[in-house]
């Protein structure tokens, strides 16, 4: 994978209900890290579609730790359509792509490597929002 300053390059993509509190958000990022040996510090970014950019839960997490924060437009995360391990017409009828946190961590991991990304964790979900890890290649 690339590195940026030294460090790979990865990034968190999230979707969520409306009003799903940073704490939810957190709680699944760290359950789906830890399965996968990675920590919060191997994070580099968080990222989402642009219809989630007031999202407080969403700017409250990016805040307590310290990370950037990218917002997508569903045209920018349908392009990375052919990549998504899952593909959900629930999300497709509310947003306009097929999958949020997958499309937003690939082309968020992409922007910040300046090259092809790849999923390193497929989307995982809990009832209120759901997740995915995106490295640069």
């Amino acid at each position: 994978m690339n590195r940026a300053g030294g460090r790979s390059i990865l990034v968190v993509g999230l979707g969520c209900q409306r009003g799903c509190p940073a704490l939810v958000l957190q709680g699944l990022i760290e359950v789906s890290l830890l399965e996968h040996h990675f920590k919060l510090a191997d994070i580099t970014a968080l990222a989402s579609i642009d219809t989630k950019s007031s999202e407080a839960g969403l700017l409250e997490l990016a805040e307590d730790l310290g990370l950037p924060l990218g917002f997508f437009s569903a045209d920018e995360l349908a392009a990375f359509e052919p990549q998504l391990s899952h593909r959900s017409q629930i999300a497709f009828d509310s947003t306009g792509c097929h999958g949020v946190a997958e499309s937003a961590a690939l082309a968020m991991a992409m922007r910040l490597g300046r090259s092809s990304a790849r999923l390193v964790i497929e989307r995982r979900n809990s009832s209120r929002a759901t997740f995915a890890l995106a490295g640069a290649l």
